[in-house]
């Protein structure tokens, strides 16, 4: 392992600090602006006959960003973390750019993996570069910021997508310049929604200038090692087996023309996940440096943190679709209620897990942790009772509360995370926290979207299965009008607002319990104040390094995980 760099002077820590922040803080965005523009692209680049294929716009991006997370953190372990910072970056911007200017849906898919390559790598690298660039009663905060940016830039998500879809007219400011609609520079600027991805390239440009010159001089630690590419397939056929099978769950089939069978895809697809996953696990127990090590999960601190990471991150998905779609499709919301309600779970989330990073100098891991869950549960038991009578501000303010609770469980889950392992296995125990947590949020969006569009299609069933079935679903009064009379249309939106809020009782109370289920993990953080290691000396830093080729199982964390031993972490 080679020795540490020269600590950088605290300005230029701070300084460098922000640009971690922003790196991950646009990971974080193109993970869910891109659901606000799927509609617009869809129509611009496709038709809705693609929609199955359209999905991979966000599905591709969302898978290969969650597998390469834990490459990128072994990369950062083996090779330093601000090279592969400043590399992920270049591969980020490149791909935003690719994105932007796709001329296809197929290019655009294309584009979209790029992307997800750079996303992937910069939020573990980040929080591993945070993690050595502070120490002792610093590193909490700074992995507040972190924290809170991250998940800033997932809530502010589709807020900033439908504020550049509804007021950004690039349209509009060509004609100005007098250039024609069908021009080149035209297609490369026009529709809107291409500045969804473009939006990233300036930012990512400055944000690498900056880094670049900041950073000089300075480099995390490394050690020897390989990366597991054999188990990041593995991994990556058990996540696309089992998010593809939850997808289809209710899908039903079109004919011998429209393709396979849901139903015989969705057996084919589950029986690759729960092939691959076992092999998954045998191979991680038999190799050296596998590409998620299963002996972390010998330490119940390491453990608790990745089963909190990851049921709350369905919870999250729920929170930011649930309540989008609630406003969208039962308040029939414009913008401004959009922004409102988005933007109050926004803040709050970057609030609390800013806080976080305070919070656990003073309280233990456990009791924060188990503040933000109660804190969370309680929102998601309110969102369960809102109706088509719910006013904005109504939406606003549990889904800010639910923000608040799942940003207080931002830091302790790291803290815990990293202090449960070596100090040069902080990469590798970051973004397994973080995998963890994409992947709960990836389950909860696959089925939302299966129970979404099985219950959308049962109730168009119901409207339209035959010519007069809509009369069941209006008031007496208008039953004997046309079905495109506007008062019945504006009847049966009422009536499909209704049963929206109905459906959205349930999505919610299973959030409720599925982050009830995060308490006993909780528990297991740690009972004490966070309590940092410092940075490992040289001869501390080679003992820790022979050690931990062993695997986790000597690393000699105490019970709490967080003051580990002679593991090559010293107090």
């Amino acid at each position: 392992m080679t020795p540490a760099a020269t600590p950088l002077p605290r300005r230029d820590a701070i300084l460098l600090l922000a640009v971690l922040g922003t790196g991950v803080f646009l990971a974080g965005l193109e993970l869910m602006i891109t659901a606000v523009a799927l509609p617009a692209i869809v129509t611009d680049i496709a038709t809705w006959t693609r929609l199955r294929e359209a999905s991979w716009i966000i599905n591709g991006y969302l898978l290969v960003y969650v597998v390469t997370m834990p490459i990128a953190g072994r990369l950062a372990d083996l090779h330093g973390a601000r090279r592969l910072f400043l590399a992920a970056l270049v591969v980020f911007t490149l791909g935003s750019l690719l994105a932007g200017a796709a001329p296809s849906l197929e290019l655009l898919i294309a584009a979209r993996l790029v992307q997800g390559v750079g996303g992937g790598a910069l939020i573990p690298v980040a929080t591993a570069a945070a993690a050595h660039l502070f120490d002792d009663h610093s590193r909490p905060r700074a992995l507040g910021v972190i924290g809170a940016l991250t998940f800033l830039g997932m809530a502010a998500g589709p807020f900033l997508g439908a504020a550049i879809l509804g007021a950004f007219h690039p349209d509009a400011a060509l004609a100005r310049l007098g250039l024609e609609p069908g021009s080149a520079a035209a297609s490369l600027l026009v529709p809107a929604w291409r500045w969804v991805f473009y939006v990233n390239v300036p930012i990512g440009i400055v944000a690498l200038v900056i880094a670049w010159a900041a950073s000089s001089g300075w480099e995390t630690p490394r050690r020897t090692g390989r990366v597991d590419l054999v188990g990041a397939l593995l991994f990556s056929a058990f996540l696309a087996g089992a998010l593809g099978a939850l997808t289809l769950l209710g899908a039903t089939g079109g004919g011998a023309a429209a393709g396979p069978d849901p139903a015989v895809v969705s057996v084919v697809l589950l029986l690759a996940a729960l092939v691959a996953g076992p092999l998954f696990i045998v191979r991680g127990l038999r190799v050296r440096d596998p590409f998620i090590d299963p002996r972390l999960f010998r330490s119940a601190p390491f453990s608790g943190a990745v089963l909190v990471s990851g049921l709350t991150g369905y919870a999250f998905a729920t929170a930011i679709v649930g309540g989008a779609v609630f406003v969208d499709r039962v308040l029939y919301g414009g913008a401004d209620e959009q922004r409102l309600a988005l933007g109050a779970l926004a803040g709050a989330t970057a609030a609390g897990a800013l806080l976080s990073g305070f919070a656990v100098r003073l309280l233990s891991l456990r009791l924060v942790t188990i503040a933000g869950l109660v804190a969370s549960i309680a929102a998601l038991w309110i969102m369960a009772a809102w109706t088509p009578e719910t006013t904005i501000a109504g939406a606003a303010l549990p889904l800010a509360l639910f923000g608040a609770g799942f940003g207080l469980t931002v830091t302790p889950r790291s803290t815990a995370a990293v202090s449960a392992v070596p100090v040069e296995s902080y990469g590798t125990a970051s973004s397994t926290v973080t995998v963890a947590r994409m992947v709960g949020m990836a389950v909860g969006l696959a089925i939302l979207t299966a129970y979404g569009s099985t219950t959308i299609d049962r109730l168009y069933d119901q409207v339209y299965a035959t010519p007069e079935a809509y009369r069941l679903y209006v008031p007496a009064s208008l039953r004997d009008r046309p079905l495109r009379d506007p008062l019945v249309v504006e009847a049966l939106e009422a009536w499909a607002a209704g049963e929206a809020a109905r459906i959205m009782v349930g999505v919610f109370l299973v959030a409720a319990a599925v982050t009830a289920a995060a308490i006993p993990p909780g528990l297991l953080l740690g009972s004490r104040r966070a309590s940092q290691p410092r940075m490992l000396d040289d001869a501390s830093a080679a003992h820790g390094t022979a050690r931990a080729t062993d695997g986790p199982a000597s690393a000699g964390a105490d019970p709490d995980g967080l003051e580990p031993t002679e593991s090559g972490l010293a107090l």
